[in-house]
């Protein structure tokens, strides 16, 4: 069996006495890559800043690697490459100046912040301000720094929005790579075959719980070759459940 690397231990997380995440217990290997499914609302976004150490959780035990949060934050951090869901870029930086500056932060120079975006194919925008950039472009900024140092563990919220098919394709490609390096990603996303393509492993969540999980496979095996679609109305209500 392979080394467990991310393990989350009867972690719950209240916020004005609604349950958000409700008693999650979830173990990663090392080089998994997992996608969080499921509607507005289901605890995907909330879960993942808890991971990623923005939020602390109401109630029981992350650990990453060798280290918890609550034991060493920094060194906890440092294993960590976050995306969120959404980023207010600095107005008036350009592309490389952002990139830069992230590099910095992870202790890299310049140069790795500039090859980044060449990798997400922004390399001739790098002069231009991000602020003024589309959605999808924006997104290829956020994900060529969450690769900036190959963290040991990457955490994207819904990392594809705005992304057209061919980079969608690229986004995909990118990270089987992260993952045959031995880094471990972990995902949300509401796009089912994003989810499919990619994941080891999906969990489906609803109200802040895990509802059912497997691979592709398995939940065509659970639910028919619509498994997936299947699966995704099940937490809707509008079909049944893996028997």
């Amino acid at each position: 069996m392979s080394e467990t690397f991310v393990q989350m231990t009867d972690v719950g997380k209240t916020i004005k006495g609604q349950i958000i995440v409700n008693q999650l217990n979830l173990k990663i290997p090392r080089g998994q890559v997992v996608a969080l499914l499921g509607g507005n609302g289901a605890g995907k976004s909330t879960i993942l800043r808890m991971l990623a150490g923005i939020i602390q959780p109401t109630r029981g035990d992350i650990r990453v690697g060798d280290w918890s949060w609550k034991e060493n934050r920094r060194g906890y951090a440092e294993l960590i490459g976050y995306m969120p869901d959404d980023y207010r870029f600095s107005p008036g930086l350009t592309a490389r100046e952002t990139m830069a500056f992230w590099a910095k932060l992870k202790g890299l120079t310049a140069k790795h912040g500039d090859d980044m975006l060449a990798r997400v194919g922004l390399e001739h925008t790098g002069n231009k301000t991000v602020s003024s950039f589309s959605k999808g472009m924006r997104q290829r900024v956020l994900f060529a720094q969450v690769l900036l140092g190959q963290s040991p563990l990457i955490i994207m919220d819904e990392p594809t929005n705005g992304m057209d098919p061919y980079w969608m394709q690229s986004f995909v490609e990118m990270v089987r790579e992260a993952a045959y390096r031995g880094q471990t990603v972990l995902f949300s996303t509401h796009q089912l075959h994003i989810a499919e393509a990619l994941a080891d492993r999906i969990l489906f969540l609803k109200e802040g719980a895990i509802r059912f999980e497997g691979s592709g496979e398995d939940i065509r095996q659970q639910l028919g070759s619509s498994g997936m679609e299947k699966a995704f109305d099940y937490l809707f209500g509008i079909a049944d459940g893996p028997r």
